[in-house]
């Protein structure tokens, strides 16, 4: 490929390919140098460090993953939703190992306030949760029960770590339902001034 044909969009979608291929911790400027046939100094004109790459790539995944899982709820609400906002997330880990673990690096918080992508990541999650009636600080902390359920279960599933003779896939689905009951009867906080303390 030639010098003259260097974008850091090729760059970073040369660099998801790679993640999926040999790990996160495989791509490396000068891999993807190799790559494209050339040095390792003609990338830096497009990308300034090996953490601006991921960084770039954490976001790139990241907006596919959203893509995936606004595809899957369109026009679905309530449990119908949950399990295809679940499925969808679940199946990205499975078809991109190395750019769903890009998903799960650590990104300076201006960065994916300022990343489009991102916004629409919360859009879309906080738009399936309100249908159970949750406002916040419930939102948050409902948020962070499915990201924590969710990237838990795939990260085990990607390590191997489930030995027992239970159908995975039947975990998934039983825990996607324990998820839809416990949003559907969430513990609501008694307002301070309502409190006998």
């Amino acid at each position: 490929m030639a010098r003259a044909g260097l974008t850091a969009d090729r760059i970073v979608a040369a660099a998801a390919e790679l993640a999926d291929e040999a790990g996160l911790d495989g791509v490396s400027l000068s891999a993807l140098a190799r790559r494209f046939g050339v040095k390792d100094a003609s990338l830096y004109s497009h990308v300034r460090s090996v953490q601006d790459l991921r960084t770039r790539l954490a976001l790139r995944a990241g907006g596919e993953m959203t893509d995936a899982i606004a595809a899957a709820v369109a026009g679905r609400a309530g449990k119908d939703a949950l399990a295809a906002f679940a499925g969808a997330y679940r199946a990205y880990a499975h078809r991109h190992p190395g750019r769903y673990a890009a998903t799960r690096i650590r990104v300076d918080p201006a960065t994916v306030t300022d990343a489009p992508a991102m916004r629409r990541t919360a859009e879309i999650t906080y738009g399936m949760l309100r249908a159970y009636g949750l406002q916040e600080p419930d939102l948050t902390d409902a948020v962070r029960l499915l990201r924590s359920t969710f990237d838990g279960f795939c990260a085990l599933e990607a390590a191997g770590g489930f030995h027992a003779g239970r159908d995975v896939d039947a975990s998934w689905d039983k825990a996607v339902e324990a998820l839809h009951t416990a949003l559907s009867n969430w513990p609501r906080e008694t307002p301070r001034h309502a409190r006998h303390d």
